[in-house]
């Protein structure tokens, strides 16, 4: 006996076009996945770089290479170049005779530390702003150093590119000092003497921006006897250390540095105290 063809129902046929319709939902839905990840459609870093140069440049990444070795879409350096450069740089100054490596080798964050770096003032009042990142302190520092300069118009060396935070009268270290104060003659003048007085009559002048450096008791404990201590006070004649015959409550034999640093002179005097004095 023959089978007869089977019948599709239409409980079947709604069946089979639900799954048909499931399918595609499936298709049109699922991930693509094997498309191509384009690398021109991701994001790319841009770096930033230094500016001041005729021949070198420096990128925020601490590397310096020639303007011709620029990557024309990163803007970064091409190629694999040594990371925070130092070269034509005195580590214990911290001052170089390149601006470019000056930049990189202050970007390196063992040499420059950034929580202090971003405090520094750019200018001298109060209601100066900060700098953003650890980019712009160096590019800033390294260009306009105060320290670097003797005269306010001239250079100490060639090496006056500097990235060393500011000094403060706590005091930087005993060898950091030193270097900075490179070509810088210290003088004790006499009793009641100007800097400015001191220093001319060695046919010099007075350095007022060296004056951070000599405001620390252990310069001045260098330089002077200080028997009597060392005691912060307030004076323009600071730093400076008090005559052996001065009245007792002004502290015979000791040193003094003043704890008001915008009182720092060359000109400040005091009848009873002999100033430790920059001269150049």
């Amino acid at each position: 006996m023959s089978k007869s063809p089977s019948v599709i129902t239409p409980v079947k046929l709604i069946a089979l076009s639900f799954l048909v319709f499931l399918f595609f939902i499936l298709q049109i839905s699922s991930p693509v996945s094997a498309i191509r990840k384009d690398v021109s459609l991701q994001d790319r870093y841009t770096c930033r770089t230094t500016v001041q140069g005729r021949f070198l440049i420096a990128d925020d990444m601490g590397q310096v290479c020639d303007a011709l070795s620029i990557d024309s879409h990163s803007r970064c350096c091409r190629g694999k170049r040594e990371q925070f450069a130092c070269h034509g740089c005195n580590l214990v100054s911290q001052c170089c005779n390149s601006y470019e490596f000056c930049v990189s080798c202050c970007l390196n964050p063992s040499r420059t530390q950034k929580d202090l770096a971003l405090n520094v003032k750019i200018a001298k009042p109060v209601t100066a702003g900060t700098y953003s990142s650890l980019f712009d302190f160096c590019m800033g520092r390294c260009r306009h150093n105060s320290e670097s300069v003797v005269h306010e118009n001239a250079y100490l060396s060639e090496f006056h590119h500097c990235f060393s935070i500011p000094s403060n009268s706590s005091g930087s270290s005993g060898a950091q000092a030193e270097a900075r104060l490179a070509g810088i003659n210290i003088v004790i003048g006499r009793q009641g003497e100007s800097c400015n007085s001191v220093c001319k009559s060695s046919g010099q002048s007075c350095v007022p921006n060296k004056f951070l450096l000599l405001n620390q008791c252990e310069t001045m404990q260098k330089y002077m006897g200080c028997k009597g201590g060392c005691l912060a006070s307030v004076g323009s004649d600071q730093p400076a250390e008090v005559v052996d015959d001065a009245p007792r409550d002004l502290n015979p034999g000791a040193c003094l540095y003043t704890s008001q640093q915008s009182m720092l002179s060359c000109d400040g005097l005091h009848q009873h105290t002999k100033r430790l004095c920059p001269c150049a």
